[in-house]
């Protein structure tokens, strides 16, 4: 299956609560591979039921010399080294169809992932640390194809040496039934005895990891902080409490993988030795025509099952990771927190006109609410900065025009037009962030800066670089525009970062543009190249600005003052400081900031 069908069927077909039912289709489309596979399997394995009927006539051929011929003995020996060296071609072609099915399933599961990730809310993503998802990526789609490997060379072979042995036994010594028999109800017991005990532990366990995850990839992130204030040992601490919290829950769940295992190990040895002795006994006593070849093939076909079947409740521990793993994903395949944009008209152009209308938002698990009963007017190519003290709901309001979030009450209108009925997607795509904290990846500088951005010429490349003021620092550059710029723009200033991620905004040429504290992490000299690079950026745009630098508030064309998620004061700045209200606190307190 395709990762465009499987994420398109992937909310009305997946049930991470049905195991089994979701492994299946997961493989849809791998199907018949996977049959192959299973038929190559069961050759290549020919030897293990094949042996004990091969080995037991080659005994009667030796235990009545005189009833047999030498020439027996030669075809029994070129069977052997069939069933041996068949095993080579055969098991290589199971690989394949096995392997080519697991990786196809992998590809398409990450790739089904990634597609759900980039659909979820944005308030999903706020709620899930990215050590989460990245445990969920990783791992847990490798147990799955774990899970399907180990079924696959563990049931198949119990249940056809099973057949045949209970056929050779019907045929030679029917009384022996009752000892394959007895093996079955005796797994039964023990696998429910112990499943949901170690269902549980399992559960802790990938809980714990997940939580590890994110506590490292959080400890990584913060090692400039950490080292600058020198406070290793306390981030160390906070790290070792983790993972020693991963290490009890290994603990136990070892313990009771080891108490599974070695409970069902005793049962059937137990088992084993009862069926050799008894088949022994009769054939001392000559009772029920139990010959020596029939005490070595019941020994030995009761031995394969019962090793079999050890396989399998030994690897239920692994089963139930695997299942556990399926579970998992459910959290990110069932999640419900989808942007819903299917079916809903694309935005064509946009003009930048806003109308919000009493809107009101709180977020979920909380009661106060971000934004109340709010209504503002945002005029085409209109600039507007949003001030106020932190929680007053102004990068909530921006993530509502951008539609991460949907109001809880009231609406927002984009041009004359309901925001909820139209495709955020194609919207986005007339829209541009500058954020506070630049987001850079590992590539070249033209590749961060073409980041979603096709068919530019370099001229129009160059022209952005200008007008974002980084033609001189990239010219600079051991490469140019060509030069590696390390993870997240590790080789760069902030003042750099910064203005690649204008001209980034710059090359998209947005009809609305959002600046969010985008240079309160600058010193003066880089604000005022970025302050010029922003004038160019922002001019016959609509632009939404939320900031703390008086230089940047005082170039709006309306400044807008928020409390408590409501709007107590609007004006331009001179009309502002006129009322000594809010704004004119604000001023004063940000002056002497400065």
């Amino acid at each position: 299956m395709s990762p465009e069908r499987l994420f398109l069927e992937t909310e009305r077909r997946y049930r991470g609560r049905n195991g089994l039912n979701t492994l299946i289709y997961l493989y849809q489309g791998e199907i018949s591979r996977l049959f192959y596979a299973l038929i190559f399997y069961c050759i290549k394995h020919s030897g293990v039921w094949a042996l004990p009927l091969i080995t037991a006539s080659v005994i009667d051929i030796i235990a009545a010399p005189e009833q047999r011929t030498l020439s027996e003995l030669w075809v029994y020996a070129g069977l052997l080294f069939v069933v041996y060296i068949q095993n080579v071609p055969t098991h290589y072609v199971y690989m394949h169809f096995l392997s080519t099915a697991n990786r196809n399933m992998e590809a398409n599961l990450r790739s089904t992932l990634a597609r759900r990730l980039q659909y979820l809310s944005m308030d999903f993503h706020f709620r899930t640390t990215t050590g989460t998802l990245q445990t969920k990526l990783l791992r847990d789609v490798e147990m799955i194809e774990q899970l399907t490997r180990q079924l696959f060379e563990t049931i198949p072979i119990t249940l056809i040496t099973m057949g045949i042995a209970i056929i050779a036994t019907l045929v030679r010594a029917p009384l022996f039934l009752i000892f394959f028999v007895s093996v079955i109800p005796i797994t039964v017991l023990l696998m429910l005895r112990l499943r949901t005990p170690i269902e549980q532990r399992n559960r802790s366990f990938r809980i714990e990891v997940e939580g590890m995850s994110s506590r490292l990839v959080e400890m990584i992130n913060l090692i400039p902080i950490t080292r600058a204030h020198g406070i290793e040992k306390d981030e160390i601490r906070r790290v070792d409490e983790r993972l020693e919290r991963v290490r009890d829950k290994g603990v136990e769940l070892d313990k009771i993988n080891a108490l599974f295992g070695a409970s069902s190990w005793v049962v059937f040895q137990l088992a084993n030795a009862m069926c050799l002795i008894t088949a022994a006994y009769f054939a001392f006593t000559g009772q029920h025509n139990i010959s020596v070849g029939d005490v070595v093939l019941l020994t030995g076909y009761f031995t394969s099952i019962t090793a079999s079947i050890s396989n399998i409740v030994n690897l239920i521990p692994q089963i139930a990771k695997g299942f556990e793993s399926v579970h998992s994903l459910a959290e990110v395949l069932e999640s419900p927190d989808i942007e819903r944009n299917e079916g809903k008209p694309a935005v064509q152009t946009v003009r930048g006109h806003f109308m919000l209308d009493r809107v009101s938002f709180t977020y979920p698990e909380t009661t106060d609410s971000s934004l109340d009963n709010l209504s503002l007017e945002i005029q085409p190519g209109e600039t507007i900065a949003f001030v106020g003290a932190s929680g007053a709901g102004k990068s909530t309001l921006l993530n509502m025009i951008i539609g991460f979030i949907r109001p809880t009450t009231g609406t927002i209108h984009l041009d004359g037009q309901d925001m909820e009925g139209l495709d955020l997607r194609t919207y986005r795509q007339h829209l541009a962030v500058v954020p506070q904290n630049t987001i850079l990846f590992q590539g070249t500088v033209r590749d961060n800066i073409l980041y979603g951005v096709h068919n530019v010429s370099d001229a129009e490349l160059w022209q952005a670089i200008r007008q974002a003021n980084a033609e001189d620092f990239i010219t600079e550059l051991p490469d140019s525009i060509e030069t590696p710029i390390g993870e997240n723009g590790a080789r760069l200033s902030g003042g750099q970062r910064q203005r690649i991620a204008i001209a980034r905004a710059l090359i998209r040429n947005p009809a609305v543009l959002i600046l969010d504290e985008a240079t309160s992490a600058l010193d003066t000299q880089s604000e005022r190249m970025i302050q010029q690079a922003f004038d160019r950026l922002m001019h016959n745009r609509t632009t939404l600005i939320v900031a703390h630098r008086l230089s940047t508030v005082q170039r709006a064309d309306r400044i807008v003052v928020m409390d408590q998620g409501r709007v107590v004061e609007k004006g331009t700045h001179a009309n502002l400081l006129k009322r000594k209200g809010a704004y004119a606190r604000f001023h004063d307190a940000m002056a002497l900031a400065e």
